[in-house]
């Protein structure tokens, strides 16, 4: 009995993996990434975190051995899952409004991007149908003159410029702009029947 219990009094010299230093470091280099910057929550969220760990290390300093060493592990842990959700966070989708550019430095007509738009909706490639629709439909308007040919423009700048031309329409294109948005720039799934109604608004648009 004697014996259990001195060697229940041995302090843990066990490295951690990853150590509270280390764990901290790569708490910091992830949140150096802009986007978390742009999230006052998530600022909030980190400044209190930081706060929990410089607490619980101060705390398990002065704390027998075995308690110090499961109150780091169990920190470390927690440390490691934030980053891992921050990164997810990080990469998840971008909301409609939030895109890049509709168009390319590629040169090519709306007929060109049409006929691939309906290849690729014939092979099943729905996304790239209909990011290919929404370009061909925009190319097309340019190549009428009834959109301006502005490098750059987003896809609801340019569902602005079709809806003072096609007021009737301005619902469906803002919508297609919202899809286009959602599906090249927020890493979503297109159906097949958003893709095809993409492709049946250019060819309202175009005998309009």
């Amino acid at each position: 009995m004697t014996s259990y219990c001195s060697l229940a009094l041995v302090p843990w010299h066990a490295p951690l993996d990853p150590s509270p230093d280390r764990a901290r470091s790569l708490l910091r280099t992830e949140l150096l990434h802009p986007p978390y910057h742009q999230q006052n929550l998530i600022d909030a969220f980190m400044r209190w975190l930081n706060d929990r760990l410089n607490s619980t290390l101060q705390a398990a300093s002065n704390a027998p051995p075995l308690g110090a060493f499961a109150s780091i592990v169990v920190f470390a842990v927690l440390v490691v899952l934030v980053v891992w959700l921050l990164s997810r966070f990080r990469r998840t989708p971008r909301a409609a409004g939030e895109g890049g550019a509709v168009l390319t430095s590629e040169v090519v007509t709306a007929a060109q991007l049409r006929a691939r738009a309906e290849a690729a909706l014939a092979g099943g490639h729905h996304a790239e149908a209909l990011v290919d629709g929404f370009r061909a439909l925009t190319v097309r308007q340019i190549e009428r003159g009834r959109l301006d040919d502005l490098p750059g423009a987003t896809a609801h700048e340019v569902a602005a410029g079709l809806g003072s031309t096609f007021p009737q329409h301005g619902p469906r294109v803002r919508a297609s702009a919202d899809l286009f948005d959602l599906v090249l720039y927020g890493d979503r799934p297109a159906s097949p029947d958003q893709a095809a109604g993409v492709l049946a608004l250019d060819d309202e648009l175009a005998r309009t």
